[in-house]
């Protein structure tokens, strides 16, 4: 998933671990459903003559499971310094595990501090995940990702400066007052799933720092024409 945040390109995906310590970029815990390998990835070293840098994807473009390393090695290209990553954390990891490897990882590159670590966002559905998120990756924005506005204000409020939401959650009077918090606190609010035409409207009129979408081109022409729309107005 691809998503428009003013201008800027915001890249996601869900990390898992494998056995030999390698963060990979999939979305699912198992194998089977998008590739021709099979069992959990936890199960499976990345590296070796059965590992998961064999494995394929089975639709076309047929390609090589990512790691986390490969991904931030792109990011520091500088045609891709524009580029942001939303690592999505969901609740199955190992925190410890995850961001001890993943700092290690972020390290190695030069000047990861100025360069690479501010593009990296934590997506955590968890609060389990803040203390070890500090601990290891301190330089790595945070945000909460999930569905319900009293969660983000009670348990990762004073932790994160993002909150990716889910559209439904804001359209009632306590995500809308919760946009407004947000707002006023300088905190980025993003919208997730969008990809109905008129709840790209919407949340494009709330003025949310990005929308998710899984039809980013749709977004960017609606975007073009609202934007086309406004400036005859005023002209």
């Amino acid at each position: 998933m691809r998503v428009r945040e003013q201008g800027r390109r915001l890249t996601r995906s869900d990390v898992h671990i494998t056995a030999d310590d390698v963060i990979v970029m999939f979305h699912d815990m198992t194998l089977d459903r998008t590739t021709n390998g099979h069992g959990l990835i936890s199960e499976h070293k990345y590296f070796g003559e059965n590992g998961l840098e064999h494995v394929r994807t089975l639709e076309k473009p047929v390609q090589q499971i990512p790691r986390f390393e490969e991904l931030c090695t792109l990011l520091m290209k500088p045609e891709n310094r524009h580029v942001k990553l939303n690592v999505d954390i969901k609740p199955n990891n190992d925190a410890e595990r995850l961001f001890r490897i993943m700092g290690e990882t972020v390290r190695k590159f030069p000047e990861h501090e100025k360069e690479l670590a501010p593009r990296l966002i934590l997506g955590l559905w968890h609060p389990k995940f803040i203390a070890p998120a500090k601990k290891y990756v301190p330089s790595l924005r945070r945000a909460y990702i999930g569905a319900s506005p009293a969660d983000a204000r009670r348990f990762f409020w004073n932790d994160c400066d993002a909150f990716s939401i889910c559209f439904a959650a804001l359209v009632g009077s306590e995500g809308q007052r919760f946009l407004r918090e947000a707002r006023a606190a300088n905190k980025d609010v993003m919208v997730w799933t969008v990809n109905r035409k008129d709840e790209m409207i919407q949340a494009t009129k709330w003025g949310v720092k990005a929308i998710l979408t899984d039809y980013t081109a749709d977004l960017h022409k609606l975007r073009d024409e609202m934007t086309g729309t406004y400036a005859m107005l005023v002209a």
